[in-house]
């Protein structure tokens, strides 16, 4: 059984159990989030949506909010002297999968 369902702008395939990292979520550890925008549901046959299956969502639990590793960006022009350093941390959580209905 699987599910694939949006958050954060971006898609992800799901199981029960499934520990994963999406964009950061508002909630503390340990909160129940629900995700409504499921786009496919397969129990014992697949389900698509037009573009969303109706009544169906995803249930999961926060297991941690961090940050990911710092990203370098470096601005470059040869012969003129110019450099930038910027650098970035995108935050996620970590959530684990409990339910699928639909």
């Amino acid at each position: 059984m699987y599910a694939i369902f949006r958050t954060g702008g971006k898609q992800y395939k799901a199981s029960p159990g499934d520990l994963i990292r999406v964009e950061r979520l508002p909630g503390e550890p340990g909160a129940e989030v629900e995700f409504n925008h499921v786009f496919a549901v397969r129990k014992d046959s697949l389900t698509v949506g037009v573009p969303l299956v109706e009544n169906a969502k995803v249930t999961a639990t926060i297991v941690r909010n961090a940050r990911a590793p710092k990203v370098r960006v470096l601005k470059y022009k040869a012969s003129k002297q110019y450099r930038r350093t910027a650098g970035h941390r995108q935050g996620y959580s970590e959530i684990r999968i409990n339910e699928i209905i639909g």
